[in-house]
């Protein structure tokens, strides 16, 4: 049976027929272009854009049951028997043995299979398997594995965001397991744009804060005291010097009154090495270096002005002082001081020395810019290490002209830099570029054994532990890096103190030759332009200095071939 549904509708409802019909063409509408506006846009190359290349995935889960597992096992204690044979009775056992050895088969099987395993028996007789072979023969030493890995990272408070760039980290003396950070963040007329507070972090817990220092003003550099451990000074922005007791709540304990601090901002306060333990000096960029005590800080116990006089009655003044950028003291040599200036020099400094001029007996002309950092090498401390511009230098103090060993210039400023307390021959430098460089001058003088991308922003500051495996480097957003190096760049061997001498005492004595050299050129130059009649006797120094060079050279080149023939 069919069934049918009639509609009914309309016919205005259905619409209408269209009709087309040709027309010209006509002009809607018209945007002329608006050069005023075209230059305030420019074409964007590249273009960013979103594209998926990977097949799309879903995931679809079923539900199957679970299948039942189970183990079983058979004994099977001695080949395969026959039903009819009982194995429990040695008579029957026996029995059948013999019928089987009577066979063809079993002849034929042993008689292939003995030649092979008669070889395997006489072989094992003849080696004795418990005995140790080839333990006479020297071991040979481990595959050097230079390596650094971070251990931790220690970020800035979240409340600082993004990030204070750190001006300083020291390490608790006596191997402590703490080290101490300080920040500064301000503008170009020393407007502070966040909070000035330093922190005191545990190596084993980067997630917490242990101690925060509240200073008044922004904190330069921080010191810990070898004595107590309890103290710590650091240098303000504002020229002041200042301590601080972790017994109490992070409040500064002791400032010096501020007509008697610096005139401009405090770069390093360093201690000194005392029977009472609480002296320390401050240098700072108006160009003074002053002694303090802990016990009496109303007034520095001595002042000093870094101008290089030129005679014994000059007197210096901080008008043409020159600006303190780093310094450097050793415990072992109490009376003697290094001084790094914002304008590339190097100044020696004797404390006990009775004038001005004796203050000061010499300078180096280390770097273009300021010496970031100035450090004697715990070993050697006739040299020293200066960093500046792009380059690193090693200096020694016999020579003043040059210095002995430098690094290539690199593509980033090197910002910092230390020497490691347990290999002589190691120093870390940091880079602009987030990476640091580390140096082995035993094994590589051209290039670094290892090269640590540490961070995307620039490293300021590096601190070595007193241990020499740990490191810890900050960064421009406020973060602390603590780094481990292998044991092959941790410790020294046997002989590398007496050849890391030899390296120095080598490029000493050429740097030395050369300096000899330049002096006589000079005396030339300087003769000849004054016509004396002394000119041919000139010209005969130059060549006995021309014969010392080319004996010097021989010897060097036969030096090195020697070393390349023993290597």
């Amino acid at each position: 049976m069919d069934i049918h549904y009639t509609y009914d509708a309309p016919r205005s409802s259905f619409g209408r027929q269209p009709l087309f019909c040709e027309t010209r063409v006509e002009l809607c509408d018209s945007v002329p272009p608006n050069h005023q506006l075209q230059r305030d846009f420019i074409l964007r190359n590249p273009v960013h854009r979103h594209v998926q290349f990977t097949s799309p995935l879903s995931l679809a889960t079923t539900n199957t049951p679970c299948a039942d597992y189970t183990n079983t096992g058979m004994d099977h204690d001695e080949g395969g028997w026959p039903r009819d044979v009982n194995t429990h009775d040695p008579e029957a056992v026996q029995r059948y043995r013999r019928r089987v050895e009577k066979e063809d088969g079993y002849i034929h099987s042993v008689m292939t299979l003995a030649p092979a395993m008669e070889r395997y028996i006489y072989q094992n007789n003849a080696i004795e398997m418990y005995q140790t072979y080839y333990s006479d023969m020297p071991t040979l030493p481990k595959l050097e594995h230079c390596d650094c890995r971070t251990v931790n990272v220690y970020r800035d408070d979240p409340k600082n965001a993004p990030g204070r760039p750190i001006s300083t980290i020291v390490w608790q003396p006596d191997g402590g397991r703490r080290f101490a950070v300080a920040y500064v963040d301000v503008d170009f007329d020393r407007n502070t744009r966040s909070a000035m507070d330093a922190f005191i972090w545990d190596v084993e817990n980067p997630n917490k804060i242990e101690e925060t220092l509240y200073p008044p003003n922004p904190l330069i550099d921080l010191q810990w005291s070898p004595r107590d451990l309890n103290v710590l000074i650091g240098g303000l922005m504002n020229g002041q010097v200042c301590s601080w007791d972790r017994r109490f709540a992070g409040k500064p304990t002791l400032f010096c009154p501020p007509h008697v601090a610096h005139r401009d901002l405090v770069h390093n306060v360093l201690f000194i090495n005392t029977k009472s333990g609480t002296e320390f000096f401050s240098g700072g960029a108006d160009g003074g270096l002053k002694w303090w005590d802990l016990r009496n800080m109303s007034e520095p116990t001595e002042e000093l002005i870094l101008e290089m006089v030129k005679s014994v009655n000059d007197t210096p003044t901080l008008t043409n002082s020159n600006g303190v950028s780093s310094l450097e003291y050793q415990p072992t040599i109490p009376t003697r001081f290094m001084v790094g200036t914002e304008n590339g020099l190097v100044m020696v400094g004797n404390r006990k020395g009775k004038n001005a001029a004796d203050k000061l007996p010499g300078k180096y002309i280390a770097q273009l810019g300021p010496v970031y950092k100035v450090e004697r090498n715990p070993s050697f401390l006739k040299n020293f290490l200066t960093v500046g511009d792009w380059r690193a230098r090693i200096w020694s103090e016999e020579i003043r002209e040059s210095c002995i060993m430098w690094t290539p210039y690199q593509r980033y400023k090197i910002t910092d830099a230390a020497w490691s307390p347990t290999r002589v021959s190691l120093m870390l430098l940091t880079q602009g570029n987030g990476v640091v460089a580390v140096w082995d001058l035993l094994r590589r003088q051209h290039e670094p054994v290892l090269t640590i991308p540490v961070c995307d922003k620039p490293l300021l500051r590096v601190s070595v532990h007193e241990q020499g495996k740990l490191f810890a480097c900050g960064s421009g957003n406020g973060n602390v890096y603590l780094q481990e190096l292998t044991g092959h760049l941790t410790y020294s061997d046997r002989h590398d103190k007496a050849l890391l001498a030899q390296i120095f005492e080598r490029e000493t004595k050429t740097q030395r030759i050369l300096e000899a050299r330049l002096r006589e050129l000079r005396l030339k130059q300087r003769q000849g332009e004054e016509h004396s009649p002394s000119a041919a006797s000139a010209e005969s120094d130059a060549a006995l200095g021309d014969r010392d060079l080319a004996d010097a050279a021989a010897e060097y080149l036969a030096v090195v071939r020697k070393e390349q023939q023993v290597s």
